[in-house]
């Protein structure tokens, strides 16, 4: 997640680490719900032995938990909060993460996934793993109607 964006909806919780969900793969999904296009979430693959997610961990207190469970729309049914082994450099943690409660499938846009990549960066993620994501395909999202004219 965005540092700017994550001191914002979860003031109070610092970023603790980074690491791997291994047996997992980034996709999208909620294309009727996003802004912009679909959004992203994880799903397990073990049909791929190399799939991974790369992931930031923070140490998420119990008032910014609720902050982040509205933020997501977890009381909406958009989402939903799952634990999950992420393996970090000190070794395995579980952790909470939140995945779509939508079909997969639809693009997410070229902003969006600018975003996710200039976040995965600042994190530390590998250089090969942020070129993936700004490659990827994705929707080109216009800025919307101009002024009317007369």
């Amino acid at each position: 997640m965005d540092p700017e964006q994550m001191a914002q909806r979860a003031p109070h919780s610092p970023m603790s680490g980074t690491g791997w969900l291994n047996g997992w793969r980034l996709t999208f999904a909620g294309e009727d719900i996003g802004w912009e296009g679909s959004l992203a979430t994880v799903t397990e693959d073990r049909d791929d032995p190399n799939a991974r997610v790369f992931v930031v961990l923070y140490d998420v207190t119990p008032e910014d938990e609720e902050l982040l469970d509205r933020w997501e729309g977890s009381e909406l049914g958009i989402h939903r909060k799952i634990r999950a082994r992420v393996d970090t450099a000190d070794g395995p943690v579980l952790a909470w993460l939140y995945v779509l409660d939508a079909y997969e499938g639809g693009l997410p846009s070229a902003r969006y996934l600018g975003v996710m990549a200039d976040a995965a960066e600042v994190a530390g993620a590998p250089a090969d793993y942020v070129q993936d994501l700004r490659l990827r395909e994705a929707r080109n999202v216009g800025p919307g109607p101009g002024p009317i004219e007369p």
